[in-house]
């Protein structure tokens, strides 16, 4: 068999969240050559999991997923996004049963609770379900990575490789990155699918010659999805809120944490997150311990005394992850981003540099469907001849 030249290929994938294990993916299916640089040690980008050990009952590192073939028996909560519509959102539906995964719905029986002012108790009110209803992944949405990843040539996926700049030279674009080492590599590609933010690819990589002006401008200012944001997971022996015709939902003006769900696995354990309302320049002034404390306290205001004895907690702040957040992120206001334009029209980076992440999807910008959605776009539009 003939070797292949994987510093030299067509295509090169710049980051392993979903929307680029998702582009190599339909990358193989075309029988087209690329390798998928990725900064972290691990894949899945921001889809991020938490692992409770169900034999020991303890807990986890929280860890992204490498693509084992291995089977753990821990409950994966996710850390990230958790939650798709497949209803308006038919094309991550069908990957999902393509891959042949497991879901179920997310947990909105019973009653929520509401603190609305300071210093005086929660209220309980009637619940309400989610029309189309928010659908959770078996394992999490790192299912979906892993099952993924398993469909890859493993040997075009290259781990800790922090991409550094791309200079575009004749026909070719060369990539430099470096490992954990220090240790540079210069990759050579005819087309880059850029599977980052595009305010981190902005921040991060140096192109030469520059990009043009008004397409920088657009995407530093296209905010990342959870870059500004914090979550807070609690795990419990059993979802005990149930018992008392709660739902685990509730929103709160008092905090840490402003709005709170049922984060329960199929199984018996139950669990509780929550997102953090506290603005992120303040939160890295405080640490993670005290943070935690906070947001238990919270829960027992709202749940009973049984919150108060997690068997884990786990907290990620997307702001300080420096694969996610930039600078700019930390005063963003979290919300879903306009999609900026993906590619040059014209100059020497028209027709070889698309922007595939989340954020460029014309429909789901920042969510799971939009890195399926611009993935896939971004695929279609290469040359049928490579």
């Amino acid at each position: 068999m003939q070797k292949v030249d994987i510093t030299s290929v067509p295509v090169a994938i710049i980051g392993g969240g979903l929307s680029g294990l998702y582009a190599a993916y339909l990358l193989e299916q075309k029988g087209i050559d690329y390798i998928l640089l990725e900064a972290r040690d691990s894949l899945g980008g921001r889809i991020l999991a938490s692992n409770f050990s169900k034999d020991s009952a303890l807990e986890q590192p929280i860890s992204q997923h490498l693509g084992s073939d291995s089977v753990q028996e821990v409950d994966s909560f996710d850390l990230g996004p958790s939650w798709f519509w497949p209803d308006y959102q038919p094309q991550l539906g069908d990957l999902v049963n393509e891959l042949q995964l497991e879901t179920f719905a997310q947990f909105e029986e019973g009653d929520m609770m509401v603190e609305r002012v300071p210093n005086e108790p929660a209220v309980r009110m009637q619940g309400y379900k989610s029309s189309p209803p928010s659908m959770r992944l078996v394992g999490g949405m790192a299912a979906l990575i892993d099952a993924l990843y398993r469909r890859l040539d493993s040997s075009r996926v290259f781990n800790s490789q922090i991409v550094h700049r791309l200079h575009k030279v004749d026909e070719h674009i060369e990539i430099t990155s470096e490992d954990t080492s220090g240790q540079f590599t210069t990759w050579r590609a005819q087309h880059v699918l850029l599977a980052l933010p595009p305010r981190l690819v902005e921040d991060s990589i140096t192109f030469e010659p520059t990009l043009p002006s008004d397409m920088i401008t657009q995407w530093r200012n296209t905010a990342t999805w959870m870059a500004p944001h914090a979550k807070y997971f609690a795990v419990y022996d059993t979802p005990f809120w149930r018992e008392q015709g709660l739902s685990g939902a509730a929103r709160s003006s008092q905090g840490p944490m402003v709005e709170i769900h049922d984060a329960s696995s199929m199984g018996a354990r139950g669990a509780l997150f929550g997102f953090i309302g506290v603005p992120a320049s303040v939160r890295q002034s405080v640490s993670d311990g005290v943070l935690k404390a906070h947001c238990r306290a919270q829960l027992v205001r709202l749940f009973g005394e049984q919150a108060d004895t997690p068997k884990a907690e786990y907290l990620k702040d997307w702001s300080q992850d420096k694969f996610t957040a930039t600078t700019a992120d930390a005063s963003s206001d979290g919300q879903h981003a306009v999609a900026p334009v993906s590619k040059a029209t014209s100059g020497v980076w028209s027709d070889c540099l698309m922007g595939i992440g989340s954020e460029w999807s014309p429909q789901f910008s920042g969510y799971i469907a939009g890195a399926i959605e611009a993935a896939s776009l971004a695929v279609k539009s290469l040359p049928e001849n490579m």
